[in-house]
């Protein structure tokens, strides 16, 4: 789930043989003739496997069933299903709710797509106390990829607005006047800024950042690096850029965290990039920190507000029209960190259906999805024996320390578009990963002749 992946993150030909047997069987010869003289062929019995040249045939015959027993993959809950005609081809323990580690991010953008749309901008503003024209009010929309990064510099988020436009606005707008006080509001969203079940480490070694709707570079001790460590302190460093940002004007100011009062008005604002950028970014490198700000966005547009404890009634509002059965879902958090997030693989290979369909604004997930030995989390995946199936997996991968997991679709060998999501859970370790793009290059290899052997 985290790390890139987080930084860290054979059919044969007895089908052939098969077929002539069944025509031995029915009483034919190939001419159509009565043949009492035939001798037998291969065993009926006789069963493909996935190799990297299968035989094109639409029994489905072609098996992963060595691939899927592998110890590796810990407790196995797997699912592939042929999109065009809704045929499930694979199936373990397809329709149990099991943690989904980051393929979590898939739900979360779908809830973003349908409620906020592509284009939503999150803004972040600044206000002037009525009553004291010294004091300014720094507001978070739920931004967090404003940027401290000087003009020209890029952080990891591309094209972010920036702290340092934001203040020449404001001093333009105050046209001299002193600042002496700086209040932050963080008020946009409720409730804690740490899900319980996370472990610190993800804050520490630089995978996750406290969820505040005010914050910049996404709290990251260094803006360039996707991992870099956080603090517990997001808010306050935010105001603290903000008025190294200002300058002379707010030499003086101290800084305060507050609320806006209802009098102040509006003298700035900066706005982010459309979440649609987002979405690709946090789909590439697995950013958790998007994820949370996305899933609360869409828990207040969905009319919750913002809290951990809203994540879960709000994606299945969201996600209400797209046909996919949340019912028995479990959502904690919309990164995927939480070993307590319960989704089937199904529903992940339902939701996939959607994208690859083009479905409402969900096809811009496809555009975000790491390709296996090309892009993102997965362009070191799938090398080596497993060569023939890079370019052809389109996937969001997981990991937490109980468990890998991968979630997308494929273009298989044979031509056919298969949808798919394979959880590995329990006692797992780095080649766990190699196990799984095993078993996916075995379902590439079968494509729409794979047995749920």
């Amino acid at each position: 789930m985290k790390r890139f992946e987080h930084f860290k993150e054979v059919g044969i030909g007895a089908l052939s043989g098969a077929a002539i047997l069944a025509l031995i069987i029915g009483g034919f010869s190939v001419g159509g003739t009565a043949n009492n003289n035939a001798q037998p062929q291969a065993s009926e019995s006789a069963t493909a496997s996935a190799s990297a040249s299968p035989s094109p045939s639409s029994a489905r015959m072609c098996s992963v069933a060595e691939q899927a027993a592998d110890p590796l993959l810990a407790n196995l809950s797997a699912v592939v299903i042929n999109p065009a005609t809704d045929e499930i081809l694979f199936d373990r323990n397809a329709q149990t709710p099991a943690a989904t580690a980051s393929v979590m991010k898939l739900l979360t953008a779908a809830a973003a797509l349908e409620t906020l749309g592509p284009n939503y901008r999150a803004e972040t503003r600044v206000y002037q106390d009525a009553t004291d024209p010294s004091t300014i009010i720094l507001v978070g929309g739920g931004d967090p990829t404003l940027s401290r990064t000087a003009a020209g510099v890029q952080s990891v988020y591309v094209d972010a607005p920036k702290l340092s436009t934001l203040a020449l606005n404001v001093n333009q707008r105050l046209a001299g006047t002193p600042i002496s006080k700086i209040i932050l509001d963080s008020s946009m969203f409720q409730g804690a800024s740490w899900e319980s079940s996370w472990e610190r480490s993800e804050q520490t070694q630089g995978y996750m950042s406290e969820v505040t709707a005010l914050q910049v570079d996404g709290d990251r001790a260094n803006p360039s690096k996707e991992t870099s460590a956080r603090s517990t302190n997001p808010v306050g460093n935010a105001g603290r850029f903000f008025k190294t940002a200002l300058g002379e004007s707010a030499s003086a100011a101290t800084v305060v965290k507050g609320a806006l009062p209802a009098s102040a008005k509006e003298i700035a604002k900066v706005v982010s990039q459309p979440i649609s950028k987002w979405i690709n970014h946090m789909l590439q490198v697995s950013d958790n920190t998007q994820a949370e700000a996305l899933a609360r966005l869409v828990s207040l547009d969905m009319g919750f507000d913002g809290s951990f404890a809203s994540i879960g009634p709000a994606f299945k509002k969201a996600l209400a029209n797209t046909g996919l059965d949340l019912s028995a879902v479990t959502i904690r958090d919309g990164s995927g960190l939480s070993d307590f997030n319960a989704v089937s693989p199904k529903v992940i290979a339902d939701l996939m259906k959607l994208v690859i369909n083009n479905t409402s604004n969900l096809g811009v997930i496809n555009q975000g999805l790491p390709v296996s030995g090309e892009s993102g989390s997965l362009a070191n995946r799938f090398k080596g024996d497993n060569v023939d199936a890079a370019g052809k997996i389109f996937a969001k991968t997981g990991w937490i320390k109980k468990g890998y997991t991968l979630g997308g679709y494929l273009k298989a060998a044979d031509g056919t578009t298969l949808t798919f999501a394979v959880y590995a859970l329990g006692n797992v370790s780095d080649s766990t990963k190699q196990a799984i793009d095993n078993l996916v290059t075995g379902f590439y290899r079968c494509g729409d002749t794979l047995s749920n052997q």
